[in-house]
């Protein structure tokens, strides 16, 4: 296995679309690691194995791959670019020493750039940039590396560039090299070639520029530089890649994936300028361990088992060794060491400090966990993981599988954690939220295909509330005689608007209603909020004295009272002047520029009030806060507005009055809902 020094482990990173999976598909044959050029649209690159990455032509989950460059290791992470699978960039920027960013050169910096280049800043990240698709009509490199320079940073300098445009495109030129790459017509890259003569000028405008980045972030050389002395190709590499470790500059190269041009200097790029866990260090404290693992993700392979990807973090792991799970205690053999080429596994011997690697067959391990030879106090990164944004309720096809339908979508929920089930104790329903309604699709998809079960998807029911708005006083009186011994409760009560959930007051003077009887009342009341008179949700904020009430010696009973407690709180809260509440979420959407006027007027329409707007960079981030009920359909509504370039995250805020106009038409439906569940 290599020596921590000569390994680089990159996340491949990018908007949807922008050819991440094309470009580790290249990497990979240009390296010779495959013998062939997969293709996406053919379902046959090492990326993207899943069915449904095939039927829908996105990757959907994070894959490992490792290419052979230079007598180095890249472990290449390449990560879905669409928003509903964005856990999956926060769990590999967690393991990872650079970020490899990918760019449409038709359509520049979107939205997905945006979100994976902050992310690399808040963690301090290596990044080099690939301007991709340089053969499509409207392909400009030169306008998106202004675009990359205007909306992520000045410090992007383009090391390579194109020669030719769109159709006309023949190859690039490595302006540090100074060398040129012709296209290889489907097959390797081939060696380095000279720089076409029409080149001269440009390329030696671009060699200024880069050098001129560059020698800002190294003193002797800058000396050197301005005294007029020529610099050596290597030493500048040498500056490159010390800057590009230290976050000082970003270097873009160029090329098209799909045709595996560009692919050999990137290559070069990647093991100068990323830095190795040798250089960069371990991501995670772990003093006091001498073997230490970290589990960055789990895959539920339906044939395997479960499979855990981790980064070694100190030390060297064998199939022998043993290491204590220090979220669990328990103890877990490294038995069977996986090397991971997308889909494929073969067993492995040892991975060394600072490697990536699997392992089939621990008994508890997850997720997040970390792994040591000893129990030491390490504390586990926090993920950051986006909260789910869309809700469905869910039921299984064949009745009784309802235990069936949890257990395989827990399953699911380890290898996505931004996954959610949960039930709702008002409406009584399983709920399953995800980062859109294609992640919750396919999900299920997945489970049905795994674990043989079939889920159908319902809009869930909002969670309404009801409340008061003014005092009332009533009296709840039950008498039954039956023969026998008889039932007889009395209560009088005050109710009242309150800030709370519920209070509950007594107020008896005297003895006309026991002392044993009183938390009867207390428990009839609580009982009957559960399902409000207006609209069958649950009341909050109401404060009930018990004032007033009478008893008999030998009829009264707790149930009596609960009973008459129950009777005195409906008569007093159709008094009270009763309102529907629905919840208010804060809304934070991020749109290109040009789509704020059509998104603004979209939440204008849907009851949302504006709390302001904040542009970066051709983005502008609104903020609103929106009703519930109106953003169960945004996901589809704002992709149109935005032609899938749009992103958003919610949270609930607070409950608030429904407008009348539109409670009456809840308060109607929820009733008739209830007339038909009883007949």
């Amino acid at each position: 296995m290599p020596e921590p020094a000569k390994i680089r482990n990159v996340a491949v990173v990018g908007h949807r679309g922008t050819g991440k999976t094309s470009l580790v598909e290249a990497l990979l044959f240009q390296s010779g690691a495959v013998n062939r050029l997969g293709s996406v649209q053919a379902g046959t690159t090492v990326s993207d194995s899943d069915e449904d990455e095939h039927a829908r032509q996105l990757s959907i989950a994070m894959s490992l791959s490792h290419v052979p460059w230079q007598e180095r290791k890249l472990n290449l992470l390449d990560i879905p670019g669409d928003p509903s699978f964005q856990g999956e960039l926060r769990t590999a920027a967690r393991v990872v020493d650079g970020m490899l960013v990918t760019v449409s050169a038709v359509m520049g910096v979107e939205v997905g750039t945006s979100r994976a280049w902050k992310l690399a800043e808040e963690l301090g990240l290596a990044r080099v940039v690939f301007v991709n698709m340089l053969d499509r009509e409207r392909a400009d490199f030169f306008r998106t590396l202004e675009a990359l320079r205007s909306q992520l940073s000045t410090q992007c300098v383009a090391v390579h560039i194109p020669i030719g445009s769109e159709h006309e495109l023949t190859g690039i030129v490595d302006v540090l090299h100074m060398c040129a790459y012709t296209s290889p017509e489907g097959g390797k890259e081939g060696d380095p070639v000279p720089i076409p003569d029409d080149m001269t000028d440009v390329v030696a405008e671009y060699r200024e520029k880069l050098l001129d980045t560059v020698v800002e972030t190294d003193e002797s050389l800058m000396e050197r530089y301005l005294d007029g002395q020529e610099l050596d190709a290597h030493e500048v590499a040498a500056a490159l890649k010390t800057a590009v470790t230290n976050g000082e500059v970003f270097p873009v190269a160029c090329g098209v994936a799909s045709k595996n041009l560009g692919t050999h200097a990137l290559l070069d790029l990647l093991v100068e300028g990323v830095p190795s866990p040798a250089k960069k260090g371990s991501p995670i404290d772990v003093d006091g361990a001498s073997t230490a693992v970290f589990v960055f993700k789990t895959v539920a392979d339906p044939f395997a088992g479960r499979i855990n990807l981790f980064r070694v973090l100190a030390g060297t792991v064998t199939g022998e060794t043993t290491l204590v799970n220090l979220r669990t205690k328990g103890k877990e053999r490294m038995g069977s060491l996986l090397e991971l080429q997308g889909k494929e596994h073969k067993p492995a011997l040892d991975y060394v400090e600072g490697d990536l690697g699997a392992v089939a067959k621990l008994k508890d391990a997850q997720t997040g966990d970390l792994l040591a030879d000893k129990d030491v106090a390490i504390e586990a990164p926090d993920f950051g993981f986006p909260e789910p944004v869309m809700s469905f309720a869910i039921t299984p096809k064949v009745k009784g599988d309802e235990e069936k339908v949890a257990t395989a979508i827990r399953r699911l929920a380890e290898e996505d954690q931004t996954l959610r089930l949960r039930r709702d104790p008002q409406t009584g329903e399983e709920i399953l939220s995800g980062m859109s309604q294609m992640h919750v699709e396919v999900a299920l998809e997945r489970a049905k295909r795994r674990f043989g079960v079939d889920v159908e998807l319902h809009p869930p029911r909002v969670p309404y509330r009801e409340t008061i708005r003014k005092e009332a006083r009533a009296q709840g009186r039950y008498k039954k005689q039956t023969g026998g011994r008889g039932q007889f409760g009395d209560c009088h009560i005050v109710i009242a608007p309150a800030e709370g959930e519920y209070e509950f007051v007594d107020k008896i003077v005297g003895g006309v209603i026991p002392q044993s009887f009183r938390p009867a009342v207390d428990k009839g009341i609580q009982e009957a909020m559960h399902q409000g008179e207006l609209a069958g949700a649950p009341v909050q904020g109401v404060k009930v004295e018990l004032v007033d009430g009478s008893y008999h010696t030998v009829d009264s009973s707790e149930m009596a009272f609960k009973i008459a407690g129950s009777l005195a709180w409906k008569d007093a809260y159709m008094k009270a002047d009763p309102v529907l509440l629905e919840p208010i979420m804060e809304l934070e959407v991020t749109v290109p520029d040009d789509a704020v006027g059509a998104v603004n007027g979209d939440l204008n329409s849907r009851r949302g009030r504006l709390q302001g707007m904040e542009p970066l960079g051709g983005m502008t981030t609104i903020k609103a806060e929106v009703p519930m009920s109106e953003l169960l359909t945004y996901a589809q509504s704002l992709t149109s507005m935005t032609g899938g370039r749009g992103d958003y995250a919610m949270h609930f805020l607070r409950y608030e009055e429904v407008p009348a106009h539109v409670a009456q038409k809840i308060i109607d439906e929820r009733k008739r809902e209830m007339e038909e569940a009883r007949a």
